[in-house]
Parts: C-alpha cells; structure tokens; sequence
C-alpha cells in the first residue's frame, strides 16, 4: 500500500508539471542489434586485406594478417617470430597460414621442415595435396643418387661461393678463419673456376686444389709453397667431411636436375638430420646461401621462407650473419622471413647473442604461446610486451596466442577449418593437445566453432579472390 501523503504529493505534481514517469512497453530485439549498446572492448584491428588467422577473443572479431599487405603502414619489416612450447599450435599456425597465402597467385613459400614423423617430415602431407616433391636431405639416400646442393653451382655468384665456403668452415671449426687459411680457400676457389669450365665444379675440386696448391699461387704472394699448402690443411679437412665424411653425397655433386624454383611452395625435408649436430647449422648456411643466389628474385612474388628449429640457425654466429643478409632482401625484393622457436631463451642466451638480437630486431611481428611464468618473463622483457600480455601467457591454452604486430598486441584464437584439419595436425600434435582442447568446450561448443570458423574463412576468401589483382 502506498503512503497517503505520498499519493497527495504525486498527484499534486502531476496536475501541476504532468506525469513524470511512463510506463513503456517491452522491446524485443537480437544480440546483433542490442550489441550497439555496448562499448568496444578490443583494440582495432590490422585491417580486412590479407590472411584470416581466427578471432580477436576478447571481442570475438575476425583477426586478418599479412605483412605484406601492412608493410610501409604498420609493419616497418615483413618479418615474423613464433615462440612456445610444444603442444600449444605454433605448427598448425603456421601450416594453415601457408596455405591460405597460397590462394594468392603472387606468393611462393620455402619451408625448412626440420621435424618429421614415420620416416618423412612434417610438412609432406601438405606437399602431397599440393601435388610437390619434398626436396628430401639425406646422407644415406644422397648416396643413392638422392638429393644435391652444389655450393658450387655456377647459378651462385663467385662471390657468393667464397662466401658459402667460408660459413661452411667457421661453422664446422667454431671460429673465424685466419688470414693465412682465407688466402688459400681463396686461391682455391679462385683456380677451380677459371680451369673447370666443361662441368660444374664440385667440392672435391676444391678440397684437392688445397692438397696440391699451384706454383703460381704460391708466387703471387711471394711465399714458399710449402707454406701456402700448410695454410689449406685445416680447411681441407673441414671440407673433405661434405665429401667423404658424414655429409658426404649431399653437397658434393651438381646440383640435382629437376628442382622447381617456380612451384608455389618449395619444402626441404631435413628430417634425416641430426638437429644436434653440427650438421644442421652447415645445411642450413647451404640452404640459405643456395636460394639466396637462385630463389630470390626481383619479378615482384611475396616470398615467405619459414624456419623451423630456428634456433639452429641463431645460436651459430656465422649462419646468423648469412641470415641477417638474407632478411634485407624483405624490403627490397618482398621477402618474409618467418622463424619458429620454442624458447627465446634458446637464441638470447646462446653464442650469437649479438646476431640474434639483431634478428630479432628485425621481426616487427611476435606471436607468442603458452610458456611458463619465468620463460614468459624473460620473453616480455626482451620483447618489450605489456605487462598484461606477460601474465597471461602462462594461462593461454593450445591455439591461443598473444600476437604483437609493431606494438598493436591482441589475444587471437587461431581456427582451423574442417577441410586443413587433416593437413594440419600431426598424430603427435593431436595427442599433445586432444586433451586440453575436449576438456575446455562440449561437442556442442565445438560443433559452433567449426561453423563460425567455415563462414569467416570463405567470406575471406572472397576478399582474397576479389583483391588478387589489387595484391599482385
């Protein structure tokens, strides 16, 4: 019951003033509508050109990326950098991302597949679907007419090969060279390709012209040729190992006829590598070196050239140095250089300290997966992360990932459609992560992702196919 003075009061002021209060009728409406409401609560975006990679999760936004696309606006290098632990989805990231660039006629990927899985690496059964040959390193198949990479082929430039020679060397021998061993690889080198003219020199020519240096080597520095011999011994050694040692088949022949720098996508198997061996390290200078002269060139393609173990390539200072090289092509021949590492501390903590800061440098994009708290601190400072972003990354769950694009830093859900998932997952990525992803969401949840997923990805195709010629 009302106050009866209260009742007076009120209907003294609405004679006086009208009704003030009204009494309105419900409002039926949708989510979609009433969510005008509500203010943002992400950051904005990266734009609608490029690459679906899944959605911003805390505004449930499609997150689109391609560092081409922001190259010059957002990005002032085109270059990219995965950390986390095993488990987490950095492999199905990237796989899913190569293929989604690949619907772009002007894109060419070069994937070094470091991991592998019953006897093939992790990438073969996308080069399958895609009907490509996984250009396959190994010792034992090399010998058995496998596959070959001249450092010597005539398509590297003669400087080129010098320098191929001396990484090879200063990796195997942990040290620089000595003057005194530069000048005889020099003369070397210099004497194979002016008298080997009828084929393509190879190793061996190398390694025996430093057994047996020519008098007039010895002459034109004035020295005895005893002494110019002496000065070869130690890289003779070191090279006589490509040829007749533990590497030998590989690298010690022409480079294998056969080989299509013009295919989209460009895989080089070294899973038959011991990644702890000094092997590694030396493959990988000859890999690098040998696209650098053959792959990149400038006819205006967006190359990407993915990494994987890529703390192989940052712990060796001299590999590390090849590689800062080949990352300046990104701005000018359009080259993405995209390296995957399960701990920064694997690089910043190693022997090229020095060069893997610089490569980081130039990575303007960092995606990061779940890491344990003191990893995902160490991570936050060398990164420059906000501290907010530092202390969720323990909490992330598999296929979850703190993304900073040049200071722009979201949380993304990575989304895989039904037709990559069999491309995508390894038998030991299902198994690493089936559990967290079953225990996190019901079958229903699941089943409404995967649809979300399918509408997203062909509403990006579309831009994609609409914008090909504005991206080419």
């Amino acid at each position: 019951m009302r106050d009866p003075l209260t009742a007076i009061t009120d209907a003294f002021t609405s004679f006086l003033f009208g009704k003030v209060e009204t009494t309105r009728l419900p409002v039926r409406t949708s989510t979609g509508q009433a969510q005008a409401v509500y203010l943002p609560t992400a950051a904005p975006g990266l734009g609608d050109s490029g690459v679906i990679i899944g959605r911003e999760v805390y505004s449930g936004k499609g997150y689109i990326y391609d560092p081409f696309q922001l190259y010059g606006q957002q990005l002032p290098a085109p270059h990219w950098l995965v950390l986390g632990e095993s488990g987490n989805g950095k492999s199905a990231l990237e796989k899913t991302y190569v293929l989604r660039q690949l619907r772009f006629r002007d894109r060419q990927v070069v994937v070094l597949d470091a991991q592998g899985e019953d006897g093939v690496g992790e990438w073969n059964l996308i080069a399958q679907e895609l009907g490509i040959t996984p250009i396959r390193l190994d010792p034992t198949a090399a010998l058995d007419m496998g596959i070959r990479l001249n450092p010597l082929d005539p398509s590297i430039t003669t400087t080129g090969q010098l320098a191929l020679l001396r990484t090879i060397i200063e990796v195997a021998m942990g040290h620089g060279l000595d003057e005194r061993s530069g000048f005889a690889l020099k003369v070397a080198h210099a004497y194979v390709n002016e008298t080997i003219v009828e084929r393509q020199p190879v190793l061996t020519d190398i390694v025996e012209q430093l057994r047996h240096p020519e008098p007039e080597s010895a002459e034109a520095m004035n020295v005895a040729l005893e002494d110019v011999r002496a000065w070869g011994l130690d890289v003779a050694l070191v090279l006589d190992r490509l040829v007749d040692g533990d590497l030998r088949g590989m690298f010690d022949g022409p480079t294998t006829v056969g080989i299509d720098l013009d295919a989209p996508l460009i895989v080089f198997d070294l899973s038959h590598i011991d990644r702890n061996s000094i092997a590694m390290p030396i493959l990988m200078a000859i890999v690098g070196v040998w696209l650098e002269h053959t792959w990149i060139r400038p006819d205006r393609k967006k190359r990407i050239f993915l990494v994987e173990e890529a703390w192989h390539i940052i712990n060796s200072p001299f590999v590390a140095q090849l590689f800062q090289r080949l990352l300046k092509f990104g701005r000018r021949l359009g080259l993405s250089f995209v390296a995957v590492v399960h701990h920064l501390s694997d690089v910043v903590d190693g022997a090229a300290a020095k060069e893997a800061a610089a490569i980081l440098k130039m990575a303007s994009t960092r995606t990061i997966y779940a890491q344990k708290a003191d990893e995902a601190r160490a991570t936050g400072r060398v990164l420059g992360l906000p501290r907010w972003a530092v202390e969720i990354i323990p909490t992330l769950t598999p296929g979850i990932a703190v993304w900073d694009v040049n200071g722009n830093v979201q949380v993304v859900k990575h989304l895989v459609t039904e037709m990559e998932r069999p491309l995508v997952y390894t038998d030991r990525a299902m198994t690493e992560s089936s559990v967290e992803q079953e225990s996190s969401a019901s079958e229903e949840l699941l089943a409404a992702e995967r649809e979300a997923e399918e509408r997203a990805l062909a509403m990006e195709y579309q831009m994609g196919s609409s914008s090909e010629s504005t991206v080419a």
